[in-house]
């Protein structure tokens, strides 16, 4: 499922000048975790996007995307 998923984490966290250990510490998971989000191989959960959401002070559909293909459910 990670392939379905677009997220933004690592635009947002370059912005801030974050570095992913900083990152991970914040939203508490680990750097690793960080990695794989944003190199898509890992979907986080809800309660993980809705946690980087509150940290960068956005909505989750700024941070996640489907990919167009899979917009077009019935």
């Amino acid at each position: 499922m990670g392939e379905d998923v677009f997220n933004r984490i690592k635009n947002f966290r370059v912005q801030r000048n974050l570095t992913q250990d900083e990152l991970a510490q914040a939203v508490g998971v680990s750097r690793q975790s960080i990695i794989s989000i944003e190199r898509g191989r890992y979907t986080p959960s809800l309660y993980l996007a809705l946690r980087f959401a509150k940290y960068f002070h956005c909505s989750t559909d700024e941070l996640f995307k489907l990919n167009e293909e899979d917009r077009h459910v019935e």
